[in-house]
């Protein structure tokens, strides 16, 4: 049994993979597996750039082929080995088990090896019979169309592979991402605490001083108004003794004091309960976005001639001035609003800044744009974060993703670094009329972009 397992293994090394006959003339290609020059021809016929190798899919650089003189000659020894038990097997393999007759013939149908008396006598009768070699010819045609697609399937699977591998890593690393975010607003939200107690505390201990000085002073007030009741009353009982005349005497004194006492007012000690509420990020900036995003594009109309905007209105270049403002500019300062105006709500939009250069965010008043040229200020309708990119050393900062959310009925607006998902600045006013996104950058800048992106 050793002996006929060595001579199978020995038998599938000198065979080829592809045609699956022994090797005839082989070659090696650059993996080092070894075929028929005329199989591994037709295998890689209308491939370019590279050529997988059909066991390991290896990708070969060219069509080189090296012949192997060696494994020729072994392969010729190999079909030259003869054994009697091979034989012997061979003829009991070639020998029809109910005739036994030499098997000829093979049905399609059933796909059986027959001999000529099966052709006749049995239910094969009527079936497609075709010769042994025919039959094999056909069948190895199809073996090799076989072994095409499952190379094909496999390397489809491998590529599958690949990407879910990939996609692990993505996730790892998004997860990995989550929890430094999570970690750094937790840290954030920790310091926002202690810092907004300090404050309370402060502003607590200022009006407990502030009510027990009152109350200190209301309390001698009171203790005085006791004291000149007290003399009052031993006067009138005083003159009460006395001779009618004695009373009668600087009665309209006594009158007049008595009607002027006012008992002082019970100073009220209620206190005014301190609150605060968090900034709408420590509640999850994550939620926001999803909740209040909207999506904005640039009004042409309202675009400086030195900024550039892009086809599908979301982006903004700035380039060199090369000449005056037109006559029907509306600002001499290089922005651009949106298109969509804000009268209520809460609403979210993000920005992608690359390049280098100052430029400033916000909204203002519908109408600012169509006001004189004025500098842009909260007293004008304008309300504006200022920020700027530059070079670290000699190397540029990356890109920059800005957050900016509008509260319209509080009356706030909030910036935030989506970067590092940080809160960096916040406005507070009263918002009277519609408002529009203003996006602007400075002339000074060099060469800056502000993309409007979804997040």
């Amino acid at each position: 049994m050793a002996f006929d397992a060595s001579l199978a293994k020995l038998q599938a090394e000198a065979s080829c993979p592809l045609c699956l006959d022994h090797l005839r003339d082989p070659v090696t290609i650059d993996c080092g597996h070894n075929f028929c020059p005329s199989c591994i021809h037709q295998r890689w016929e209308g491939l370019q750039g590279t050529f997988p190798c059909p066991v390991c899919l290896h990708h070969c650089p060219d069509r080189s082929l090296k012949r192997n003189p060696q494994l020729c000659h072994m392969t010729e020894i190999v079909q030259q080995i003869p054994t009697m038990r091979r034989k012997r097997k061979s003829q009991e393999k070639l020998l029809c088990k109910k005739h036994r007759r030499v098997l000829v013939l093979f049905c399609e149908k059933d796909l059986q090896l027959l001999c000529a008396q099966c052709r006749v006598v049995s239910h094969h009768e009527n079936h497609p019979l075709v010769p042994i070699e025919e039959a094999a010819a056909n069948h190895r045609r199809m073996l090799r169309k076989h072994i095409g697609a499952l190379t094909n399937h496999l390397e489809v699977a491998e590529t599958v592979y690949k990407r879910q591998v990939a996609n692990t890593s993505e996730v790892k690393r998004k997860m990995e991402k989550w929890r430094e975010e999570l970690d750094f607003e937790c840290k954030e939200l920790k310091c926002f605490l202690e810092t907004e107690r300090d404050e309370i505390e402060n502003d607590l201990l200022i009006e407990e001083n502030d009510v027990e000085e009152k109350l200190i002073e209301n309390g001698w007030q009171i203790s005085y108004h006791i004291f000149r009741r007290s003399n009052l009353l031993s006067e009138i009982e005083d003159k009460c003794l006395p001779t009618d005349l004695d009373l009668l005497t600087d009665i309209a004194s006594i009158q007049n004091r008595y009607g002027n006492l006012e008992t002082p007012a019970v100073l009220s000690c209620k206190l005014q309960k301190e609150f605060f509420t968090l900034p709408p990020h420590y509640l999850g900036l994550h939620k926001m976005i999803r909740m209040f995003q909207v999506e904005l594009t640039l009004d042409p109309k309202t675009v400086h001639p030195d900024l550039n905007m892009s086809s599908d209105r979301r982006s903004v270049t700035y380039t060199t001035p090369d000449g005056f403002p037109k006559p029907q500019d509306l600002t001499s300062y290089p922005a651009v609003l949106s298109s969509e105006g804000i009268d209520a709500g809460r609403h979210f939009w993000a920005v992608k800044i690359t390049g280098l250069g100052e430029y400033f965010l916000g909204v203002c008043k519908e109408s600012f744009l169509r006001n004189n040229q004025i500098s842009p200020s909260a007293n004008n309708g304008y309300w504006e974060y200022q920020l700027l990119t530059r070079t670290c050393g000699t190397v540029p900062v990356g890109e920059r993703m800005i957050g900016i959310f509008l509260d319209y009925d509080l009356g706030e607006v909030s910036f935030y670094n989506l970067n590092n998902r940080s809160y960096v600045y916040g406005i507070a006013d009263t918002f009277t009329e519609k408002l529009m996104p203003y996006f602007s950058i400075a002339s000074s800048s060099e060469s800056l972009t502000i993309s409007i992106i979804r997040v």
